[in-house]
């Protein structure tokens, strides 16, 4: 069995550059579950980058500072543990002299394992949909900035990133909190996906009540993803499952099927038009989700599968799926320590990168860079391709943030440019 097709030679792709990393020293008697990173994110405005360092840990690093240390020295490859700020052995001595008004690192102890994070902000004039209470407990400005964090005991804490205060506890969930997704309007609306076989959608601005539970799935919920004018939530599990809701009317509009085996991440693209998600049965899958049809499928084992053996014992489970914020490029990671950057363009790996044991991958909010999380409880960072996008492609991405695949069908125009914005010639 081959990670590519015979028309891929392995020794021709590109090796994604490493920018840093982020390291957490492991004691010898350290080498049991607990410690894993579940979960990186980075906060939608930039400022910071939070991952699940294991053993009830989730750490803050100020983004920006980050960069400026990697781009220094300190924490790139082969760097010597407990050397340099970046290694977490110690704590950061220069952090006392970073002024009140900046970012700095915090970290949180969230009183049982870390499994789902999620960054949320404010926008004032996107008010609770609970219109009959006048009284709040609390008032979230624009310029404050939660992190959501999921437990292991099925509990969801919310936490205000700048002072380290806990501000929810939120208690409904039976069984751990596999991820968190906060709707991107501002709304503060929060989704949460459990091993209890639910969704749990939780009104913040009305001090975390929880508005409604979406039952359909018939086993674990592994993940889910808000389309980005908030309207589709993808939610996707066990058995195969892909569902998209209706948030508005929180119904269930379609189940996708195509998938062999249990899908475990997802995440639509920067306009909205296009779906990935990732599954144990080696494969990610592209998806017009307007018409619920397979665009694309990114291989990571040759042959592939027969799909009654589709995520077997192949080494090559697809455990998380990002979408790069310029619309062309996505990474995955894979159990066969390959990280791999595809080109939509070319239907094909851009480049690839080494990474043993990964669980996660997120891209930063400007696309630059991809950061990857790994069962010791580390992260690793690369530089993503960068080109220079195409005007017609910055015109369709703009087009499809506004409008359907069967809207753009219904346009008097010629069939190659419908194709095109259509994403079918991608």
């Amino acid at each position: 069995m081959a990670s590519f097709p015979d028309s891929v030679n392995e020794n021709d792709l590109g090796q994604a550059k490493v920018i840093g990393e982020l390291l957490v020293p492991v004691a010898p008697f350290d080498q049991k579950s607990g410690r894993e990173a579940w979960t990186v994110a980075f906060a939608p405005n930039g400022s910071y980058f939070a991952w699940s360092q294991g053993h009830r840990i989730v750490k803050l690093v100020p983004w920006a500072k980050c960069l400026k240390d990697f781009s220094s020295g300190h924490g790139g490859e082969g760097t010597d543990p407990g050397s340099g700020p970046r290694r977490l052995s110690r704590q950061n001595s220069s952090e006392s002299l970073i002024p009140p008004s900046e970012p700095r690192e915090r970290t949180i102890d969230c009183g049982d394992v870390v499994w789902g994070l999620a960054f949320g902000s404010s926008v004032p004039e996107k008010q609770s949909r609970c219109v009959n209470i006048e009284w709040h407990r609390f008032k979230f400005g624009q310029d404050q900035l939660l992190l959501a964090t999921g437990l292991n005991n099925g509990r969801i804490k919310i936490w205000d990133v700048y002072t380290g205060k806990l501000l929810l506890n939120l208690m409904d969930h039976t069984d751990l909190v596999r991820d968190l997704t906060f709707a991107p309007d501002g709304s503060l609306m929060l989704v949460s996906a459990s091993r209890d076989k639910t969704l749990r959608v939780w009104d913040l601005k009305d001090d975390g009540n929880m508005v409604k539970v979406l039952r359909g799935h018939h086993s674990w919920v592994y993940c889910s993803a808000f389309s980005p004018d908030s309207s589709i939530l993808c939610s996707v599990g066990a058995g195969k499952a892909v569902f998209l809701w209706n948030m508005d009317k929180f119904t269930v509009i379609r189940k996708l099927e195509g998938h062999h085996n249990d899908v475990v991440s997802c995440e639509f693209s920067p306009d909205g038009a296009l779906l990935a998600t990732a599954s144990y049965d080696t494969r990610v899958i592209v998806w017009d989700h307007h018409k619920a049809t397979v665009l694309l499928e990114l291989g990571h084992l040759f042959p592939p599968p027969s799909p009654i053996f589709a995520g077997g014992s192949n080494d090559r489970w697809v455990r998380s799926v990002s979408f790069c914020p310029d619309g062309r490029h996505i990474a995955s990671v894979t159990d066969d320590r390959l990280v791999r950057f595809w080109s939509l363009e070319q239907r094909a790996p851009q480049t690839i990168t080494s990474l043993s044991n990964g669980l996660c991958c997120a891209f930063s909010p400007e696309g630059g860079v991809l950061a990857a999380g790994t069962r010791d409880g580390s992260v690793h960072f690369w530089a993503s391709p960068c080109s220079v996008s195409s005007l017609q492609h910055l015109c369709r991405l703009t087009l499809r943030r506004i409008t359907t695949t069967q809207e753009v069908e219904s346009l008097a125009i010629p069939t190659p440019l419908q194709d095109y914005l259509t994403y079918r010639v991608i």
